[in-house]
């Protein structure tokens, strides 16, 4: 049995991104899938001086050995001004300290949702210029737009939506 590794890339408790990460990751088959919280992996924010005074935060050095021992990895990026939500950047900027190829080419299926008509199309393009440069091997994409339109107790209600995410959740599961 596979396993996943499925987290949003935001903090809060009623995330859009965490709720369609959620529900994707439990589309999967023949997985065990570990949906993370990035609740539990707060620290303090980033900087070249306390990397190195106080080295690497624990919640940093967990954090990349969930990485590590998954065979894959969902993601659902959160967009804030046209970029990565902060608790993401700050995870993913120790993250990548800990260890510079950060996502060891496991293969990613990489998300966004928003309330919006574009969906989280700018933090997409974001990741999939960044992502591969940390050894991220993203192997498909999904963008929900207008999440409150689309998503509804628990799940994505437009059908032509849904069947895009089963063909991105397909072509990641080629690569488990």
């Amino acid at each position: 049995m596979k396993n996943i590794i499925a987290f949003a890339g935001s903090n809060s408790s009623t995330s859009i991104n965490k709720q369609l990460v959620t529900y994707a990751s439990h589309l999967v088959e023949d997985a065990s899938v570990t949906v993370l919280d990035l609740n539990d992996f707060e620290m303090p924010i980033y900087s070249a001086d306390r990397d190195i005074n106080t080295g690497f935060p624990k919640e940093a050095i967990d954090f990349v050995a969930h990485i590590k021992n998954a065979d894959g990895i969902i993601i659902s990026l959160a967009e804030h001004n046209g970029a990565y939500s902060s608790a993401f950047k700050n995870v993913f900027d120790w993250a990548s300290r800990v260890e510079p190829k950060t996502f060891f080419n496991k293969p990613i299926l990489l998300m966004a949702t928003s309330p919006g008509a574009r969906g989280g199309q700018s933090v997409l393009q974001m990741a999939l210029d960044r992502f591969p440069r940390h050894d991220g091997n993203i192997v498909g994409q999904f963008s929900l737009p207008s999440f409150g339109d689309n998503f509804s107790e628990g799940k994505i209600t437009n059908a032509e939506l849904q069947d895009q995410l089963l063909i991105a959740l397909e072509e990641f599961t080629k690569h488990l």
